[in-house]
């Protein structure tokens, strides 16, 4: 056994790494201005050999059926989880504050217990009474759903005891502290402390458990990144708070992919899972408008149809304006770019340009950028796209529309929606039967399916005043 010293040691508050001497960067995470020193270097121990439980056993003979997952109720979560909830698995949900994670998790444990199911909710951030009066509101008051309002882990851990629940909700694992650690609650030390506790508690009695965490400014969930390792599952909860949508996000699953993204509507009443989401991104119109394009884009492995908008305007001022919602301000300039150096429309850098997309929907995947050059040289000649058009592709730098993963996906979900038209990239595959596909090549051969006002398709041209 190696001696204890007194050197300082230093650990990084968001990994955990430790090490003897301090640095400015993490090696371990790369954070910057994490490691903090946290007294004496641990000693180096060797535990002895001891007699095992339970002996291994071949592969073939473990009870698979033993973590068969259960239904929540909510089936866009159930889509996210693999199927639901497995017993003794930790679910951690984070969010922004005010997204709806207590409602989604409030709804989930209503939905248990109302399946006889003894479930126990604990919230840390509000009272009792503030907790029953959301149930009212969304109907979520049942003999089997327990609340109590704790903020010990002692305490959570006796209501446990006492209450015996096959499902545990904590709102949230940073307002609960532990007596025997020190530091104040959401710190590295309590909320390791914590989560380690109720994921001991989860496998020893088989109960799920799911766990509401905060997210800092930047997104990334809050407190250590050790969490994020502890935990079975990891789900990301986010949504404009001024739009209906909201979209749960599989970042970590032991039990499934993560490649899967649930849909919802938060409402008063609520919140109700959307099993065809795409009319929320959609403005259905009698006649085109100038500065509109279609596209479809694939959230997880869900094809959704969203519309983008533009608007150009005179600029009063000699620096043009460029806004973007919903798009990345980026890619909006490459194509803004391209259009008038591959496209040849020479007005869109005199113009402020304003472009968008509806219902709250973020675009940030390449295939979204042959609708982005579209509604723009659309808004600059002011004239419509022809109706029920989607466009699909990236555009490159040289002005080429380069293939897309999932177009027979893509094309399908309009075809569904009743779109009869669509523009894809050379050789992208099979078509739906009844839908009229154009391939194209580069950004001068998709400009011509925009009618332009006093000249050739795809020509120079200006912005009608």
């Amino acid at each position: 056994m190696a001696r204890k010293t007194d050197r300082p040691a230093y650990r990084c508050s968001e990994c955990g790494w430790t090490t003897a001497k301090w640095l400015g960067r993490c090696p371990e995470c790369h954070a910057w201005g994490t490691v903090e020193e946290v007294g004496g270097a641990p000693a180096v121990r060797t535990a002895p050999a001891t007699r095992v439980a339970s002996p291994a056993v071949p592969i073939g003979q473990v009870d698979g059926m033993a973590v068969a997952a259960r239904g929540t109720g909510v089936p866009e979560l159930d889509r996210v989880l693999g199927g639901g909830l497995v017993p003794g698995a930790v679910v951690l949900l984070a969010g922004e504050p005010g997204v709806g994670k207590s409602t989604l998790l409030l709804d989930v444990a209503a939905k248990a217990a109302s399946e006889s199911h003894r479930t126990l909710y604990v919230t840390g951030e509000e009272s009792a009474g503030q907790v029953r009066m959301r149930a009212d509101r969304i109907g979520a008051i049942h003999d089997h759903l327990y609340l109590a309002a704790e903020t010990d882990l002692g305490s959570v851990l006796g209501q446990l005891d006492a209450v015996k629940p096959s499902l545990l909700v904590l709102d949230s694992v940073q307002t609960v502290a532990s007596a025997e650690v020190d530091g104040a609650p959401g710190g590295v030390a309590q909320v390791r402390e914590v989560a380690g506790a109720l994921i001991r508690a989860s496998k020893e009695r088989g109960m799920a458990t799911l766990l509401v965490g905060h997210v800092t400014k930047d997104g990334a969930i809050a407190g250590p990144r050790l969490l994020e390792h502890l935990v079975d599952v990891v789900l990301h909860f986010e949504g404009d708070r001024h739009a209906r949508l909201r979209l749960v996000r599989g970042l970590k699953n032991r039990y499934g992919a993560t490649d899967e993204v649930g849909c919802f509507e938060l409402h008063d009443e609520g919140i109700t899972s959307l099993a065809d989401p795409s009319g929320l991104f959609l403005t259905r119109r009698d006649e085109p408008v100038p500065g509109t394009c279609l596209t479809v884009t694939i959230e997880g492995r869900r094809p959704l149809v969203a519309e983008v908008q533009s608007l150009t305007v005179a600029s009063q001022i000699p620096s043009p304006r460029r806004t973007t919602s919903g798009l990345e301000t980026s890619r909006v300039s490459m194509m803004l770019a391209v259009l008038e150096q591959r496209g040849q429309i020479s007005a869109l850098g005199k113009n402020d340009i304003y472009t968008a997309t509806v219902g709250g929907v973020r675009l940030s995947e390449p295939a979204a950028d042959l609708a982005v050059a579209l509604a723009l040289a659309s808004a600059a000649s002011d004239t419509p796209l022809p109706q029920n058009l989607v466009a699909i592709g990236e555009v490159g730098l040289a002005g080429e529309v380069r293939r897309v993963t999932g177009v027979q996906r893509r094309l399908a979900e309009a075809a569904r929606l009743g779109f009869t038209q669509a523009l894809v990239p050379a050789d992208s595959g099979d078509r739906p039967p009844g839908m009229r596909v154009r391939e194209v090549a580069d950004i001068g051969e998709a400009l011509r399916v925009l009618p332009v006002r006093g000249g050739e398709p795809g020509g120079r041209q200006e912005v009608r005043r």
